[in-house]
């Protein structure tokens, strides 16, 4: 059976080498073979197809790079080229725009500095200003409180010229009485006035300069002996 089983196993793979051509080992190691005869040197048109498009590709693909650094490196410029214009137009709005870079910058660091120092003074003129309110609103608190005490000094003076102008009680003086004005009542007393009669008041007599001269008194009154 073993015997039988192999002669038709090698029949069969002699059948495959002549209908295939299948390479063995020993081919495959022999040098003067070469590849062509091997089948794979050679390529196909398609092969050939498929790297002439890819080679294309690649160049379509570089194209498009270059082409789209340039389209971003003008978008860049063109933006630049507008600010440039803006600000030469904010720099001197009623003149033409300079076209010259270099002049737009340094214009504007010049108006940038200017513009600087005019803040720093503002801003101090601000602080001297906060410091001057300070100041008043201390000597306004200062006027308040002294307003305050003059007018309590006020109010107490008007009360004592109120008091000093308030006229006196009447006191009647007593020193001078007309004849005939007493009279005796029924417990033998003197009254000095009758009754519901008001005294007059005493004055004293006008005296006239010569009469109070004593500068001749030794000669007109002699002293007695």
């Amino acid at each position: 059976m073993m015997d039988e089983s192999g002669e038709w196993l090698v029949d069969y793979i002699d059948e495959i080498e002549a209908t295939t051509g299948l390479l063995w080992p020993q081919i495959l190691g022999d040098g003067t073979v070469s590849s062509n005869d091997l089948g794979f040197g050679k390529t196909t048109k398609g092969e050939e197809n498929c790297e002439d498009s890819c080679s294309k590709k690649r160049g379509r693909l570089k194209s498009c790079a270059t082409l789209d650094k340039a389209c971003r490196e003008k978008m860049r410029r063109d933006k630049l080229n507008d600010r440039f214009f803006e600000l030469c137009s904010f720099l001197e709005p009623e003149k033409p725009p300079k076209i010259d870079k270099m002049y737009i910058l340094s214009d504007a660091t010049r108006h940038l500095i200017s513009l600087r120092c005019e803040a720093q003074k503002l801003k101090e003129t601000n602080d001297e200003l906060r410091n001057t309110i300070k100041n008043l609103k201390a000597e306004k608190m200062e006027l308040r409180e002294e307003k305050v005490k003059l007018k309590a000094k006020k109010e107490q003076m008007e009360k004592v010229l109120k008091e000093m102008n308030m006229p006196s009680p009447f006191i009647p003086h007593f020193g001078y009485l007309t004849p005939g004005t007493g009279f005796a009542m029924n417990n033998n007393k003197a009254v000095p006035y009758q009754m519901n009669f008001t005294p007059r008041m005493v004055m004293s007599q006008w005296i006239s300069p010569a009469s109070l001269d004593t500068s001749q008194d030794h000669i007109l009154r002699p002293p007695v002996a």
